[in-house]
């Protein structure tokens, strides 16, 4: 179940400007999310970003937002699982690197729902968080029991470049320093 930059796609979930306050690990996942973000379009991998409810919750922080590729797919959502989105399409790719906020709510539900659709998932424990940290561990063992790969940042970044002789290993290093 390794990733292959052909196969997979980044799903990044409601990583939103309501939650920088509720969520006490919400730096870190900007941060990782948007390492994600900048690696993933170093290397060609297509992009899903959805907000829940953004009239309310607000965009996209702008940590990740400004380095989206133009050809990112940025949704509006008020169903909990990212998968039950208008639009959503992981544009044929087998495998989902998952990241986002809530962990036990839309993070969760999106896992359980990509995995019931046979999609391969790595859900990347350092770039999830929940309000309660109690309950991201929780959506992590959850999420791990049905079939997901937990994995990190730097392993997915590593793990899609394949290898030092690729041509973006230098730019892609450079994010994970």
């Amino acid at each position: 179940m390794k990733l292959d930059r052909g196969r997979a796609a980044l799903l990044v979930i409601d990583v939103q400007e309501a939650f920088r306050k509720a969520v006490p690990a919400f730096d870190e996942v900007a941060t990782a999310a948007a390492t994600l973000v900048r690696g993933a379009g170093e290397l060609g991998v297509p992009m899903v970003v959805t907000e829940q409810y953004p009239q309310g919750l607000g965009a996209t922080v702008p940590e990740i937002a400004e380095h989206l590729p133009e050809a990112a797919r940025r949704l509006a959502k008020v169903r909990f699982s990212a998968s039950e989105a208008d639009g959503f399409d992981l544009g044929g790719r087998e495998q989902a690197i998952v990241c986002g906020i809530e962990a036990h709510v839309c993070v969760s539900q999106t896992v359980l729902d990509l995995l019931d659709a046979g999609t391969e998932v790595h859900l990347v424990a350092d770039a999830i968080a929940s309000r309660d940290p109690g309950d991201a561990a929780l959506a992590l063992r959850r999420a791990e029991r049905a079939g997901a790969t937990l994995t990190s940042v730097e392993t997915v970044l590593f793990e899609l470049l394949r290898g030092s002789d690729a041509p973006e290993f230098k730019r892609v290093q450079e994010l994970v320093k």
